[in-house]
């Protein structure tokens, strides 16, 4: 068999302290994306309405530049008990080029600082890279413990901390449409992914035999059913990730396999725009063992929910 010994040809240069990517112009898949019949964040039209120049590129595409410089540092490790855990500061549109950077480690370091900026030095996204870790290491697991309670909430008014959801089976198939949340796959996405590897995602010249799926896939691996958990959130709102962790335990994961996930709601928090629930997915193999995690913070914007100010004043006076 052959296998590749790196998994990217990216350029990457030291700049001091970090470890720096080239600049990238990642591409947007979810000007289609439709939730509770109606259009999301990632639609111009809709997000202009709410102050944004036009339809956000999604979070977890920014993941894929950090791929090449976590693996520079940790080798295949980054694909077995790799984790990005960020929290996104401001959106990116299409056309925009944005650079990913990594703190350079120490000797043995397992957790570093990650961030990511535009030309103009705007920030995308803090937080950290690891490996090995047991999730208290993590920018998020820091920022869940400083979280103030959300007070007075509508869209979430019926959401309760602790709410799960019943397991559901998951798979992605290289050609398989993800549906309405995600209308592309992965074959799509790998034609315009911003750190290609044939020999790692699209072929099986790779430690594990078999292509592996990215780190920003995973994301939609594990959300494209979330519409069926039915949690009781009022709408229809419009929604974003405001932030994200994905934690392999047992990675890599592979296209075509069949896994399950569980979804726990474990915080709500809010902003003078938002309410915020931050949902914890669990996912298993065949064998039951936990083979990834995933934290992510979805924010409804208040201004999108039609009956936001009367609902408010039925609830609260």
């Amino acid at each position: 068999m052959i296998r590749v010994e790196s998994a990217f040809t990216t350029e990457i240069v030291e700049n001091g302290d970090l470890l720096v990517g080239p600049w990238r112009s990642p591409k947007q898949m979810l000007q289609a994306q439709t939730y509770d019949s109606h259009a999301s964040i990632h639609d111009d039209a809709t997000a202009q309405k709410l102050g944004f120049r036009g339809g956000t590129i999604e979070g977890p595409t920014h993941f894929s530049q950090f791929a090449p410089l976590c693996e520079r540092i940790w080798g295949r490790t980054w694909f077995e008990t790799g984790c990005l855990s960020a929290h996104y500061r401001n959106p990116v549109f299409e056309g925009e080029e944005v650079q990913a950077q990594i703190e350079k480690p120490k000797p043995g370091q397992t957790v570093c600082a990650i961030g990511m900026i535009k030309r103009d030095g705007t920030e995308i996204l803090r937080g950290t890279a690891s490996i090995d870790g047991d999730g208290t290491e993590t920018a998020l697991s820091r920022r869940l413990g400083e979280l103030k309670p959300l007070t007075d909430p509508v869209i979430l008014a019926d959401i309760k901390v602790g709410m799960k959801t019943a397991r559901q089976a998951i798979k992605m198939d290289f050609d398989q449409n993800m549906g309405d949340l995600y209308p592309f796959s992965l074959a799509d996405k790998l034609k315009v992914i911003t750190e290609p590897s044939d020999g790692y995602y699209a072929q099986e010249h790779n430690p594990w035999g078999r292509a592996v799926i990215p780190m920003e896939m995973l994301s939609v691996l594990f959300q494209y059913r979330a519409r069926e958990d039915r949690l009781p959130v009022r709408g229809p709102a419009v929604g974003l990730f405001a932030d994200q962790e994905i934690r392999l335990l047992r990675g890599p994961l592979f296209p075509g396999e069949t896994y399950w996930v569980e979804r726990e709601v474990v915080a709500l928090s809010g902003s003078k725009r938002t309410e915020s629930m931050w949902v914890r997915s669990t996912v298993f193999d065949a064998d039951n063992a936990v083979v990834a995690t995933m934290l992510l913070n979805g924010a409804s914007m208040k201004d999108s929910y039609a009956n936001y100010a009367g609902e408010h004043k039925a609830l609260y006076g």
